[in-house]
């Protein structure tokens, strides 16, 4: 056989070796990595003029669950701040449930005594200047379907409007009114009718050592009358409160408060969120509308630490 014949027949099979392991190779680089867990879609609060970022609910098909509490064990704590609380990890601020901006996490530690579910945070918005009892959400859950971003204060009529719809609320419940004040009271519109929805948290001081709080949603009617269609209305004796001190709820201690409202279902009308303040933890509920009415659909407490 002649030389060139061989070399011939050398560069075939050296070819063939080398197209072999370049298939091995390739085959290798195209085998799956498993794919790091999604994280479940969050909703939080965002509290302590936008510095504070607490769990409220997961949202998953349409339904709310809920998230790790501070009272769970610490190596579930760790695992949710790293999964919700990663360096750089941001969300939408919602506000007037709508996108006001972002809530950028700062830093956790799920080793703190009192609130290791807890995340520092700094809000960004050009919309909302959050302070004091003027609160929002965040979240990373897809975003309603409908059309919102309103939240305003009442006007001078609709505040006349629900003045006398709350005193009525405390005649009909025998809740003598010697002194009524509130801590918010916002205009929002729910679900683009361009209707406003007014929700409010009064207070009436009946003595020296009582108050009787009301939290409520009103809504105008197709005659155009604001009525209250939802009131939660418990009264609160100084012995009742854990810190022994009445005046703490003048401060906003057990009242329930609006966050924000957001269509966590994607229905195209809002859910109302709240938070209520207590000194051991906090509270969080979510209602909706089913009909003509407003419904409590979800409640948590998460512990933050002994009183």
């Amino acid at each position: 056989m002649s030389r060139s014949i061989l070399d011939l027949f050398l560069i075939v099979a050296v070819a063939c070796l080398l197209f072999a392991g370049a298939e091995s190779s390739f085959g290798q680089r195209r085998t799956p990595v498993a794919a790091k867990p999604a994280v479940k879609p969050i909703i939080f609060a965002v509290l302590n003029d936008g510095q504070l970022l607490e769990p409220i609910a997961h949202v998953e098909n349409g339904k709310l669950s809920e998230p790790v509490n501070g009272s769970d064990e610490t190596s579930l704590i760790e695992k949710f701040n790293a999964s919700y609380y990663a360096p750089k990890a941001s969300y939408r601020l919602i506000f007037g449930g709508a996108n006001a901006g972002t809530v950028a996490v700062n830093s956790s530690d799920a080793g703190v005594e009192c609130g290791p579910n807890l995340a520092r945070v700094t809000t960004s918005s050009t919309k909302a200047e959050l302070k004091g009892k003027l609160m929002a959400l965040a979240t990373n859950a897809p975003a309603g379907k409908g059309t919102f971003g309103v939240r305003r204060r009442p006007t001078w009529p609709e505040r006349n409007e629900v003045d006398a719809l709350v005193r009525a609320e405390f005649a009909k419940n025998n809740v003598e009114v010697k002194k009524l004040d509130y801590h918010n009271l916002t205009a929002l519109d729910v679900n683009g009718d361009k209707k406003a929805e007014l929700v409010g948290t009064f207070w009436a001081e009946n003595d020296p050592k009582s108050r009787t709080l009301l939290f409520f949603v009103a809504e105008r009617g197709t005659d155009g009358k604001l009525t209250i269609v939802h009131s939660d209305l418990r009264n609160i004796k100084e012995d009742e409160v854990m810190n022994g001190e009445i005046s703490s709820l003048d401060e906003g201690v057990y009242h329930e408060l609006l966050l924000d409202v957001f269509d966590y279902d994607r229905d195209g009308t809002a859910e109302i969120f709240t938070y209520v303040q207590a000194f051991e933890g906090a509270g969080f509920n979510a209602y909706k509308r089913i009909g003509d009415k407003w419904s409590k659909v979800y409640e948590f407490s998460n512990y933050h630490c002994g009183f």
